[in-house]
């Protein structure tokens, strides 16, 4: 019996990086040896086992074969014969394919990928990477965590991906692993070359076909110097990731103008009321890949209401009161935070406007606090019923935000400050 440590632990051990957990593969043993030293079975597959101090999994070696109909099924292979390299050779990327001898500390890499680390390349094992569409999703994850490090997709592997897609093996996806690695990857440092390869691969009109179908829209050049709504809305998520790692924001970044793929061919390169038009797309799309709440409700608030948020200085106050209410933002402070970070990205989403000035959201800071302080004493409440104190209140809140943009004009008179342009 011969144990290995593999997979991501001695990727990251090659790179400097830190390692987060270990996994390791047992060779020329059987399950009964493992028990017998103490290990506890958790695999149901096929046998993995913890280790009885460390907890850490150790799996026998063993061979997978896609099989059954549609190749939706892996027939897995496990006894004391298996070899390293044939357990390495299931193994999705090069980089991942790599041992180290637990005894002698030796790395065994029979499939090079010692060089593709050096050389940055995200290259797959073998032919056999074709048959598991999940592969596709795990290879543009590995883009969005180690573009940084200049790793990029190998030809030869995106051309695999590309067979994937036209042999519909995308279609055996379940939306559950959809989601799973595109939130992993919404907390990668490059979440955009996730969805990055998934294009070049022709992945992302089956998986994600809402996004996809903004590339070629054309934007106001006034407002979008970069044009297209695809092009820009890459340009959001890289800056929502600049100004946050928290994925909900950065989600919705991500499907914040997914109405402009709707406007209609005559109204281009305007888009009205795309807005109003995003929130049923961007429900749609949780609704099949059964995205948590959390991101839903962030995304609808996005779509609907960004355009308010850019033009928030020259809104009425009563808009504004009304926009604060409908954030829940006295309530829920924290996604009313959320909900600024994704519409700064949205500015500074645009070629050339990366650094723009954007006072708006410290201005429905001010607004948010102003009208949270407007409260009723005792005595302005006494006399007065559920509605009427509801009334009083708001009454109360509107009068704040007016003495709160009538100090802003005239701040901005005194220096001469132009309006920041919102978006039309």
């Amino acid at each position: 019996m011969k144990i290995y440590l593999v997979g991501g632990a001695v990727r990251d051990e090659l790179l400097g990086l830190a390692v987060r957990e270990r996994d390791w593969v047992v060779v020329g043993a059987c399950p009964e040896e493992l028990l017998d030293q103490g290990f506890k079975p958790v695999g149901k597959d096929f046998p993995v086992f913890l280790h009885p101090q460390t907890s850490e999994e150790y799996a026998l070696a063993r061979t997978e074969r896609k099989t059954g109909p549609g190749y939706r099924g892996f027939d897995t292979m496990f006894s004391p014969d298996v070899t390293l390299e044939q357990d390495l050779e299931r193994r999705d990327l090069t980089i991942n394919a790599i041992a180290r001898d637990e005894a002698t500390g030796a790395l065994v890499d029979p499939f090079h990928g010692q060089r593709d680390l050096q050389e940055r390349w995200l290259r797959h094992v073998s032919p056999a990477f074709v048959e598991d569409p999940v592969r596709v999703l795990r290879l543009a994850r590995f883009a969005a965590r180690f573009a940084p490090l200049g790793f990029r997709v190998a030809p030869e592997t995106m051309e695999l991906l590309r067979e994937i897609a036209a042999r519909g093996e995308l279609d055996a996806l379940v939306s559950e692993r959809v989601w799973q690695e595109t939130q992993r990857a919404l907390e990668m440092p490059a979440p955009r070359q996730f969805f990055e390869v998934l294009r070049e691969g022709n992945a992302l009109p089956v998986i994600f076909p809402e996004i996809d179908a903004l590339f070629g829209i054309p934007q106001p050049e006034q407002w979008h110097p970069e044009i297209d709504t695809g092009v820009h809305t890459m340009m959001v998520l890289d800056q929502a990731t600049k100004l946050t790692d928290d994925p909900v924001v950065r989600f919705a970044a991500l499907v914040h103008d997914l109405g402009k793929a709707t406007t209609p061919t005559h109204e281009l390169p305007r888009h009205i009321a795309h807005e109003e038009r995003g929130v049923g797309i961007v429900e749609e799309l949780c609704d099949r890949l059964r995205i948590p709440n959390a991101y839903r409700e962030l995304g609808v608030l996005v779509s609907r209401y960004h355009l308010h948020m850019h033009k928030i200085t020259e809104l009425r106050p009563q808009t504004v009161l009304e926009l604060l209410e409908r954030l829940d933002s006295f309530r829920r402070p924290a996604r009313f935070e959320q909900f600024l970070l994704a519409c700064e990205a949205d500015a500074r989403g645009r070629k050339g406007l990366e650094q723009r000035d954007y006072p708006q959201p410290e201005y429905l800071r001010r607004a948010r606090e102003v009208a949270a302080a407007a409260t009723l004493s005792a005595e302005e409440r006494e006399g007065l019923q559920g509605f009427e104190i509801a009334k009083r209140l708001h009454d109360k809140r509107i009068h704040a935000l007016k003495e709160l943009k009538r100090q802003h004009e005239a701040a901005r008179s005194e220096t001469k400050e132009t309006p920041p342009d919102p978006e039309r």
